[in-house]
């Protein structure tokens, strides 16, 4: 497996930036059909060991992401991850954030390669299946062909399925995938680090809002929350 590189974004103006640009992408976004049943987000993970320094930390934000939607009563989650020797692994469809941190808090790191080709396709059959909100992605490597991804991230696109990658570190490999990856399925790309643990947690939440209960969902919450979350139901139109 490829070393995590060293490279963190820059904080300041190259931060705000970064996220001003994410927050535009998501206010851009369609907003999600409106039909019977719950909205359904999957919510995939790189399980594998470079993560597992910032492992127990990245847990707890997103566990607590889905808490935000709590009183919408409208979201379902499905929880998948990959590790280890070609280990890939998808919970039932998860009702309420306990039983989201508790299956998250039982997973641990394990060496192995990238296997975001696994994500893209289960997320291809699940919308094939129902009507699927968004994929949220948060990861820190690449280690397949990309151009395999990007086809597949097209698909997405055209069954109306954003993908909100939120890339750990700056990997420039994983970084330019994921980029691409956002761009074809219509859905945004952030960096991020420990500096931006907080503001990454209220954006993880505004997308599963927004993923529950679309935009009016999202302009109440930005009311009641602030900060990076007001700024996207500000701009939601």
């Amino acid at each position: 497996m490829s070393e995590r590189k060293n490279r963190l974004p820059s904080e300041g103006k190259q931060a705000t930036s970064d996220i001003d640009r994410f927050l535009n992408k998501v206010a851009a976004t369609p907003a999600p059909v409106g039909g019977q049943g719950r909205g359904r987000l999957l919510f995939a993970m790189d399980a594998t060991a470079s993560r597992e320094p910032s492992w127990d930390h990245a847990c707890q934000i997103q566990g607590e992401m889905f808490q935000a939607t709590a009183a919408l009563g409208g979201l379902s989650v499905q929880l998948i991850y990959y590790r280890g020797f070609n280990e890939f692994r998808a919970t039932k469809w998860l009702d309420n954030s306990r039983a989201l941190v508790r299956h998250m808090g039982a997973v641990y790191c394990l060496g192995g390669h990238t296997q975001i080709r696994k994500v893209l396709k289960h997320a291809i059959r699940e919308a094939k299946r129902d009507k699927l909100g968004a994929l949220v992605f948060v990861g820190d490597c690449m280690e397949e062909n990309v151009d395999d991804l990007c086809a597949m991230a097209g698909e997405l696109g055209l069954l109306k399925v954003p993908a909100f990658m939120f890339h750990e570190g700056g990997e420039p490999q994983a970084s330019l995938a994921f980029r691409q990856i956002a761009r074809l399925s219509g859905g945004a790309y952030l960096q991020f680090d420990a500096h931006s643990a907080a503001q990454l947690k209220s954006l993880l939440a505004a997308v599963a809002v927004y993923a529950a209960g679309g935009r009016r969902a999202l302009a109440k919450f930005g009311k009641r929350q602030g900060g990076a979350a007001l700024q996207i139901s500000h701009q939601v139109k």
